[in-house]
C-alpha cells in the first residue's frame, strides 16, 4: 500500500526522552494516541514497546445510544481502508449485543465507538523508531519530534493546585450494595458479579499530558493509552489485555485477584505466593475463566480453546494480579470483529453469568461506564489486533472541565464488603497520588 513505501526506520539512542517528546508533541494534535507497554518483559505476546497514532485521515464514530450497529459498521470500514485503525469499543455497546439498556447518569458523553486511520503512524521497538505517513516526510517528523520543548507548566499535571476529589458513593452505601448484590448470589441470580464506583472532580482544570506522564510513571502499566479525540481524554495504565490476534490465534488473559506489593523482596515474595494460594481469587479467577473460554468457543474451531496458564501471579508497579491466559484458533469464516463481538464486554468487568451481571450492574452501579472497562487498541492492516481493558484509568471532558475516574472488583458469595472497598482504594493508588500533586 502507498503508506507502506513511505515508511522509514531510525536509531534513537535515548528512547525514553523520545517517547517523552513525542507524546508531547501530540499535542498539536485533535486526535492522537500514544500505546506504551512500558518494557513490560512479562508480557510474552507484546509485539510492540510503543505506538504512536497521530492526527487522521478517516474515521468512524458512532455517537451515544445511537441506532447504528457499531460492529457492523467498523466491519466496512475496516474492509473499505484494510489499513491500521486506532481506537475503541465503549462498554455500553453491551446494549448492540444483547437486550440491554443504560440510564445512569454520563457526564463525560464519550461516543460508543470511534475508530481512525491516522496520518501519522509511529513504532517503537527497542531503540528502533519506524514512521509511517502519506502527508509527511519522515525525516520532519522525527526532527519535530527531537526539537518538541518540554516547558515547565507542561509539566505539572493540575493547572489550579489541588484537585477536590469527590466519591460519587459513600462508603457506607458502598458496603451495604456489595451486602445485598451477596444476596443476589445466594439467591442463585447469580455467582460473581464485578461491581464499580466512580470517583470524580468537577472545575478540573488540568494538563492531560503531564497527568498521563505522571501515572505511566507511577504505574508503568503494559497497556498503557493516552488518548484525545479533540476535547475528550483517556489517560490509562491498564494491565490487562482483552484479546489479541495473531495470525488465527485469539488470546485472552482476564485478571481476577489483586494483592498490595512488598516493601521488600522477601515481603513481595510472601505476597505473591499468598494471592496465589488464595482460595476466593482463584474462585473468581476460575469463573472468568470458564466465561472466557466459552465467549472465545463461539469465534474458535472446536477444541481449539485451551487454558495456557491458570493462576499466573504477575507484578505491576502498586499491586500483583493473578492473570489467566487463555487461547484459541480463530474459524476461517468468522470475521474478526465478530470475534471481538462475541467476547464483548470482556467477563472480567461483568461477572458470570454474564447478561444477568450486566444488569445488575446497571442496576446497582451510579455512573454510566462509557469507555471506562470497554477496550482501546489498534487493528493492523493484517486484521491482526491488541485490544486492553479499559481499567485504571481517568476519563476527562475539558469541555466541561470534568475528571472521573471508576474502580471495581469482582463480588462473589465469600466477598468481604470492608475488604472489597480496601481492594478499590488500593487499584486508585496510582491516580489519587497523581491527582494530589
Amino acid at each position: 500500500s502507498k503508506s507502506r513505501s513511505l515508511s522509514r526506520s531510525f536509531q534513537i539512542e535515548d528512547i525514553a526522552l523520545f517517547k517523552r517528546k513525542a507524546l508531547h508533541w501530540l499535542s498539536r494534535f485533535e486526535v492522537a494516541s500514544f500505546l506504551d507497554s512500558n518494557g513490560y518483559a512479562e508480557d510474552e505476546y507484546s509485539r510492540y514497546d510503543g505506538l504512536i497514532a497521530a492526527g487522521v485521515c478517516r474515521e468512524l464514530v458512532v455517537p451515544k445510544d445511537s441506532k447504528t450497529d457499531a460492529f457492523a459498521a467498523l466491519k466496512d470500514f475496516w474492509e473499505a481502508e484494510k489499513g491500521w485503525l486506532f481506537g475503541f469499543w465503549g462498554y455500553d455497546l453491551k446494549n448492540q449485543i444483547e437486550k440491554l439498556s443504560s440510564k445512569n447518569e454520563d457526564k463525560l458523553d464519550f461516543p460508543d465507538l470511534h475508530f481512525y486511520t491516522p496520518e501519522i503512524l509511529i513504532q517503537i521497538q527497542g531503540q528502533n523508531v519506524t514512521i509511517f505517513s502519506e502527508k509527511e516526510e519522515a525525516g520532519h517528523v522525527v526532527e519535530a519530534i527531537l526539537k518538541t520543548e518540554i516547558e515547565a507548566e507542561q509539566r505539572t499535571p493540575s493547572t489550579k493546585g489541588r484537585l477536590e476529589i469527590q466519591a460519587q458513593v459513600a462508603e457506607v452505601d458502598y458496603l451495604q450494595t456489595v451486602a445485598t448484590i451477596k444476596q443476589h448470589i445466594l439467591e442463585g441470580d447469580l455467582y460473581e458479579m464485578n461491581y464499580c464506583q466512580q470517583f470524580f472532580v468537577e472545575g478540573a482544570a488540568i494538563q492531560p499530558i503531564a497527568l498521563f506522564e505522571s501515572l505511566n510513571q507511577i504505574s508503568k502499566a503494559p497497556f498503557s493509552v493516552f488518548y484525545k479525540n479533540r476535547e475528550q481524554y483517556l489517560l490509562c495504565a491498564s494491565p490487562e489485555r482483552f484479546l489479541q490476534k495473531r495470525a488465527n490465534t485469539l488470546i485472552s488473559q482476564p485478571i481476577k485477584g489483586t494483592l498490595k506489593r512488598g516493601e521488600s523482596q522477601s515481603e513481595d515474595a510472601l505476597l505473591r505466593k499468598q494471592l496465589y494460594h488464595s482460595e476466593k481469587d482463584r474462585a473468581e479467577n476460575v469463573m472468568i475463566v470458564d466465561l472466557v473460554r466459552n465467549d472465545l468457543a463461539r469465534s474458535c474451531q472446536a477444541g481449539t480453546v485451551q487454558v495456557e496458564e491458570l493462576f499466573g501471579i504477575y507484578g505491576f508497579g502498586q499491586v500483583f494480579q493473578m492473570i489467566s491466559t487463555i487461547k484459541g484458533e480463530l474459524r476461517a469464516e468468522t470475521h474478526f470483529i465478530d470475534a471481538i463481538k462475541n467476547a464483548f464486554p470482556m467477563g472480567s468487568m461483568t461477572g458470570a453469568p454474564k447478561v444477568m451481571s450486566m444488569q445488575l450492574i446497571e442496576q446497582y452501579e451510579q455512573a454510566r461506564r462509557g469507555l471506562y472497562s470497554g477496550a482501546f487498541g489498534y487493528i493492523d492492516p493484517q486484521g491482526d489486533f491488541d485490544f486492553n481493558v479499559v481499567i485504571r484509568s481517568m476519563l476527562y471532558n475539558a469541555a466541561k472541565s470534568y475528571l472521573s475516574f471508576q474502580v471495581g472488583g469482582a463480588i462473589v458469595y465469600d466477598s468481604n464488603p470492608a475488604a472489597e472497598y480496601a481492594e478499590c482504594e488500593l487499584k486508585v493508588k496510582g491516580i489519587r497520588a497523581v491527582l494530589s500533586v
